[in-house]
């Protein structure tokens, strides 16, 4: 039986995310307040994980840090990979 992990599964939208109410991860509000620190701005320490999610989304979108990464999951999106 196959293990594969599939881009469903990682793409889901964090709004559907079953944790998603739950506060967010020491590992996103580290990330999150060095995005926003080279975005200049400042970022709620009371975000769930969902809301941390997307608030990084925006911030690397913002910053240029998820450009290349999501070039990759469009071009594969595409290819029909």
């Amino acid at each position: 039986m196959s293990t594969k992990k599939t881009e469903t599964t990682a793409a889901k939208d964090p709004a559907d995310w079953v944790t998603g109410d739950e506060p967010m991860t020491g590992p996103q509000e580290s990330y999150l307040n060095t995005l926003a620190q080279e975005a200049g701005t400042e970022v709620p320490a009371d975000l769930t994980k969902a809301e941390a999610s997307e608030k990084i989304e925006e911030l690397q979108e913002e910053t240029g840090r998820g450009t290349p990464k999501t070039r990759k999951r469009a071009a594969k999106k595409s290819a029909g990979a």
